[in-house]
C-alpha cells in the first residue's frame, strides 16, 4: 500500500523555501561572501602619481585581473611620503578582499627604517599576495664624464673622493640607495644629490650638472637607447634582456652587489584565507600570460609570482638589507 502523502506544488515550494533558509541560517554570512568573491569592483591603492612605474604596473595588472575574475579593477592613486599615505589608506581599509595595494621595495622594505614615525606596520598589516615584478636599476652616466665602466668609475672616484655627484628620486628611494650600496662595497666617497622626482634628476643627468645616477630602467632606458646617457651596468643579479650587453655591477667589480626595485600585490590583514587563495591563483594567472609579460617586459621590468610565504620570506630579506643600507646611510626622515 502506498502511503506517501502528495503535497499541492503550492505547499512543497513553502517547504523548500523553509528548508532552504535554515540551512543558509546554519552557514556563516561571510561564508557566501566568500564564495561568491568577487561579486563588486576591486580597487588597488597605488601609492604613487599617475605615470610612474608603480602605476603603469598596476595598470597593467588591473586590466587583466578584470578579465580574469569578473568584476571591474580600478586603480586609485594615493601619492605622498614615500608611498606611506596610499600605505595607510590601505592598511586601514575594511579586509574583505576589495581594497589591495601595490606595494614595493619602498613601502614595505625601506620606509620602516627611514622613517622615525611610520603611519603602518608593512608586516602586521598586509597579508602578502605575491610579487609582480622586479625591475633593474641601471647605473648611466653623462657621456661627457671620464668613466665607462663600473672599474673605470671606482678608480676615478677612489682618486677624487667626493667628487662623484649621483643625483636620486629622493632620500631613502631605491635609486638613493642603490647609490649608497654601492658606496659601501665598493668603498667610495661619492656625494649624493637628491632630488623631487626622477625627472628632474635625469634632466640635470642629462645636462652633466650630475655625473651618474642608479635610475630605474623604465626612466633610462630611452636616453640610453638615443646615445644621451652612457650605459655602465644594471643592478641586479642577472643582466637585463632589454640590455644583453650592460654587465650587472657584480660581475663587473663590485661582488655581492645586487640592488632590485620589486613591486607586489597586498591584501589588509585579516583578510578571509578563501579570498587570499583566490587572490594569489588569479595574480599568479595573469602574470603567466603572455600579453601581460610582453607588456611588463616592455617596461624594462620581469615579471614574478611565488606563493604568499615565499613573498613574506623575500620581504624579510630585503628589510634586513636595506634597514643596514640606511643606517650606514645616515638617512632619516620625519
Amino acid at each position: 500500500m502506498n502511503t506517501t502523502t502528495r503535497f499541492p506544488s503550492s505547499r512543497r515550494a513553502v517547504l523548500a523555501a523553509i528548508a532552504t533558509a535554515a540551512i543558509g541560517a546554519a552557514i556563516p554570512a561571510g561564508a557566501f561572501a566568500q564564495a561568491a568573491y568577487p561579486n563588486k569592483p576591486v580597487t588597488i591603492v597605488v601609492p604613487f602619481a599617475a605615470g610612474g612605474t608603480t602605476d603603469i604596473l598596476a595598470r597593467i595588472i588591473a586590466q587583466a585581473l578584470t578579465v580574469e575574475m569578473g568584476q571591474s579593477v580600478i586603480v586609485d592613486n594615493r601619492a605622498g611620503a614615500g608611498g606611506n599615505i596610499g600605505g595607510a589608506l590601505a592598511a586601514k581599509a575594511p579586509a574583505d578582499g576589495y581594497t589591495l595595494f601595490m606595494g614595493t621595495v619602498g613601502t614595505h622594505a625601506i620606509n620602516a627604517a627611514l622613517y622615525k614615525k611610520m603611519p603602518f606596520d608593512p608586516v602586521k598589516d598586509f597579508a602578502p599576495l605575491t610579487r609582480v615584478a622586479n625591475v633593474p636599476n641601471l647605473l648611466v652616466a653623462n657621456p661627457a664624464q671620464p668613466y665607462k665602466s663600473v672599474k673605470e668609475l671606482i678608480a676615478y672616484a677612489k682618486a677624487h673622493p667626493g667628487k662623484v655627484n649621483f643625483g636620486s628620486s629622493g632620500n631613502g628611494s631605491s635609486i638613493h640607495l642603490s647609490g649608497e650600496l654601492f658606496k659601501s662595497l665598493a668603498k667610495v666617497d661619492m656625494v649624493h644629490v637628491p632630488y623631487k622626482g626622477s625627472a628632474p634628476a635625469v634632466t640635470d643627468l642629462l645636462g652633466n650638472q650630475i655625473g651618474i645616477m642608479f635610475d630605474n630602467m623604465p626612466s633610462a632606458i630611452q636616453h640610453v637607447r638615443s646615445g644621451k646617457l652612457v650605459p655602465i651596468a644594471v643592478t641586479t643579479a642577472k643582466r637585463s634582456p632589454e640590455l644583453p650587453n650592460v654587465p650587472t655591477i657584480a660581475e663587473a667589480g663590485v661582488p655581492g652587489y645586487e640592488a632590485t626595485s620589486w613591486f607586489g600585490m597586498f591584501a589588509p590583514t585579516g583578510t578571509p584565507a578563501p579570498v587570499l587563495a583566490k587572490l594569489n591563483g588569479a595574480l599568479v594567472k595573469v602574470l603567466g600570460q603572455a600579453d601581460v609579460k610582453k607588456k611588463i617586459n616592455e617596461q624594462g621590468a620581469e615579471t614574478y609570482s611565488e606563493t604568499p610565504e615565499q613573498f613574506a620570506a623575500f620581504i624579510k630579506t630585503e628589510s634586513v638589507k636595506w634597514g643596514k643600507v640606511v643606517h650606514e646611510s645616515g638617512a632619516s626622515l620625519d
